[in-house]
C-alpha cells in the first residue's frame, strides 16, 4: 500500500501550483495584504479566497472557497437562488448587492490528500458549468412563462 501524505494547510503557492498543474491559468491578486487567487473555467473568472489561518504558520490556511462572480444586469428572476440552493448540492448560491455569487468551501484542516483537492477542483469546474446552463435555461423557463402569460391574458 502507498503511503499517502496528508495536506493540513494551503498557501497562494501550493494552490497556484495545484492550479497550474490542473492546466489552470492563475493570476496573483493581494489587496490590503488579503491575497486571493483569479483564474477562470469555460470562459467564467473566479477567485480563490483564504479563510481561517493556520496558527503559527505565516501565509498557511485551513480552508478556502471557491468564488464566482457575477454582475446582475436588470432584474434577477424571482426564486433563482433559492432553487439553485434546494436542488444543487456543494455550492451555495447568493445575492450579495448587485451581484449573484456562487460559492464552494474547501476545508483541508484535518489533511486531505492532494487528490482530494485535485477532486474538489474538478467538481468546481463542473458546477461552473452547470451554473452558467441553470442560469440560461432558468432565463428562458422565465421569459417563456411570461410569453404564455401574456398570451392567455389577451
Amino acid at each position: 500500500m502507498t503511503e499517502v501524505t496528508l495536506i493540513e494547510t494551503v498557501s497562494a503557492d501550493s494552490l497556484t501550483k495545484l492550479l497550474q498543474d490542473a492546466g489552470c491559468r492563475v493570476n496573483r491578486s493581494e489587496q490590503n495584504a488579503v491575497v486571493q487567487l483569479l483564474s477562470a473555467s469555460q470562459g467564467v473568472g473566479y477567485a480563490v479566497r483564504f479563510g481561517n489561518r493556520a496558527q503559527g504558520q505565516e501565509g498557511e490556511f485551513l480552508d478556502f472557497t471557491f468564488s464566482c462572480a457575477l454582475r446582475i444586469q436588470g432584474e434577477l428572476p424571482a426564486g433563482l437562488a433559492e432553487r439553485w440552493n434546494a436542488s444543487r448540492r456543494f455550492a451555495r448560491l447568493s445575492v450579495q448587492g448587485e451581484f449573484l455569487v456562487m460559492e464552494k468551501d474547501v476545508v483541508v484542516a484535518d489533511g486531505v490528500s492532494e487528490k482530494h483537492l485535485l477532486g474538489s477542483l474538478l467538481l468546481w469546474d463542473r458546477l461552473l458549468q452547470e451554473f452558467i446552463v441553470y442560469l440560461r435555461d432558468y432565463s428562458r423557463n422565465v421569459a417563456e412563462q411570461t410569453g404564455s402569460e401574456a398570451v392567455s391574458a389577451s
